[in-house]
């Protein structure tokens, strides 16, 4: 994975923040190959209710800021049935 302890930390707080100490962050995508390079931080949160918009751009936003990457965040909730392409991402990703 092509993300460092401190990039990872800031992830992790920044969702928890956000989003609840319950959310769960999961990386997918490009960073996840180690022999890429550049790319933006695909990152999914899980979380019960699942977050809205704002809730999404408050944590791609600041998470911008911090990492000096673009990152896209996509939302899915800890209850019910996911949607084809969250079932990706979690299938693909690795949960922080």
């Amino acid at each position: 994975m092509r993300l460092t302890t401190d990039q990872i930390e800031l992830i992790q707080t920044a969702v928890h923040d956000v989003a609840g100490s319950k959310a769960t962050a999961w990386i997918y995508g490009s960073r996840l190959d180690d022999s890429r390079r550049g790319g933006d931080v695909d990152l999914l949160v899980q979380s019960s209710p699942q977050i809205g918009l704002l809730q999404r751009a408050r944590i791609k936003t600041r998470l911008e800021s911090q990492l000096g990457l673009p990152v896209d965040v996509l939302a899915a909730s800890d209850e019910g049935t996911f949607s084809p392409f969250v079932t990706i991402a979690m299938a693909q990703g690795v949960r922080l």
